[in-house]
């Protein structure tokens, strides 16, 4: 069918309407496109579609710096000029407070800033993942298909990435096709992170704990790469989710390092790093901006990670920092980077879930949150308010959570929301990461 793309929703895709008012969510479309769609799935009261052909141009249309953005998932919003996907994040973050929030309309566009740019549109990430599936019986890695989550889509090189790194995404999955095209290696993925910065490259292979054939591997690798460090990441079932069970170096360092805002942040490979470097570092300037730590302040981080937003405030808190985090891995990155930074005396870091450790916040003048996808649990949101801090920054990766906490905030008339700061951390995609700074009453 001939379609009218309208807007970009927070997803992968673009949405259209039929005439009869259906709403149809189409892979490829531009916001002013007119295309013939060819349906992929029809429902009730949605349809899926993907762009056949352009029947009109959108004014905000542009062609794709990557030669595989129309079949690999990993850049959903090549084809959109970047002035528009930033107005379409910003408008997502809109929509979220107001739809999922219930926030005032007016309210929320004067409180929602601009989207922040940060360094390039493209070669700005510092990793990626390849997906490993079974396909006519033999072990293939690539990236996501676009459209079947059971293929892979062999490409030369990534364009998100830095020029100088873009061509390893070939030659880790050529290496590791060969090697195991015959064999099972109980791999699940493999997560390539490259600093331009320190010139390290780490490779991690995700596998389960079954017997590996780690030097030959090893070498294969190395050959075909040239990494600074191998580390293979043991993972197992328990309890419906996946844990680690192990973590071992099979070649250089076993770690993988990035400077960050004038510091040094060392990284084992299960931990969480921002694959945006300057976007980090916006990140930290939009939280120490908004918070504005003065004097012999004290400072809690929850949900720190490896030390993101711990440094600087161990920098900045003359009190010092109570900093939270669940994830073992990120907790002994944490302890290490401190060491290192000669900011051991600064922090005390616990490793506990935050739900389990809100005591801590009694003596927090300031407060950084900086959850996964799903957001704050409402005791910790209450915790938070019931504490002496003046100020809180909320760093989020979901707009929809994000507005369901901040709804939370606001129902308890503690704290006022003084902003709300989209960042563009993944140019040619839908995601975007907001700073929001709450102020007590």
């Amino acid at each position: 069918m001939q379609l009218k793309i309208d807007t970009l929703c927070y997803g992968a895709d673009a949405v259209a309407r039929t005439a009869e008012g259906k709403t149809v969510f189409v892979s490829g479309g531009v916001p002013g496109d007119v295309v013939e769609a060819e349906i992929t799935s029809d429902g009730k009261t949605f349809s899926k579609a993907r762009v056949a052909s352009v029947v009109e141009a959108s004014a905000d249309r542009v062609a794709s710096k990557c030669p595989y953005s129309a079949i690999c998932g990993g850049c959903p919003w090549a084809d959109v000029s970047i002035e528009a996907q930033r107005q379409a994040k910003r408008k997502n973050v809109v929509d979220a407070l107001v739809r999922i929030g219930k926030f005032d309309a007016d309210w929320t566009q004067e409180h929602v800033g601009q989207v922040v740019e940060v360094g390039p549109d493209w070669g700005y990430r510092n990793k990626v993942e390849l997906a490993c599936v079974e396909q006519n019986g033999r072990m293939r890695l690539g990236m996501h298909s676009k459209f079947d989550a059971n293929q892979v889509i062999a490409v030369d090189k990534c364009p998100l990435m830095a020029k100088d790194s873009q061509k390893l995404v070939k030659s880790v999955a050529g290496a590791l096709n060969f090697f195991g095209g015959s064999r099972d290696l109980g791999l699940e993925r493999v997560g390539i992170r490259v600093s331009e910065r320190t010139r390290q490259v780490e490779v991690a292979l995700w596998t389960d704990p079954a017997a590996f054939p780690r030097a030959e591997i090893a070498k294969v690798i190395t050959d075909a790469a040239k990494p600074t460090s191998i580390a293979r990441v043991m993972t197992k079932e328990k309890g419906g989710a996946r844990k680690i069970a192990g973590v071992e170096c099979l070649s250089g360092r076993g770690r993988w390092e990035e400077r960050l805002a004038g510091q040094t942040m060392s990284l084992s490979a299960p931990s969480f790093f921002q694959v945006n470097t300057a976007g980090a570092e916006k990140l930290i300037e939009l939280v120490l901006e908004g918070l504005a730590i003065e004097g012999d302040e004290v400072a809690c981080d929850l949900y720190c990670g490896a030390g993101t937003f711990t440094l600087p405030l161990a920098r900045a808190a003359q009190g010092g920092v109570i900093a939270i985090e669940s994830y073992g891995p990120a907790v002994r990155d944490l302890k290490q980077n401190l060491e290192h930074a000669g900011l051991a005396d600064m922090v005390e870091a616990i490793g506990d879930d935050a739900a389990r450790q809100l005591d801590c916040l009694e003596d927090a003048d300031v407060i950084v949150v900086d959850p996964p996808r799903a957001g704050l649990e409402r005791s910790v949101i209450e915790a938070v308010c019931e504490s002496p801090a003046r100020a809180v920054a909320y760093v989020s990766c979901d707009p929809a959570t994000l507005a369901r906490d901040l709804a939370i905030f606001r129902e308890l008339e503690t704290f006022d929301i003084v902003s709300i700061t989209p960042v563009d951390l993944f140019p040619q995609t839908f995601h975007v990461e907001n700073v929001t700074i709450l102020r007590r009453r």
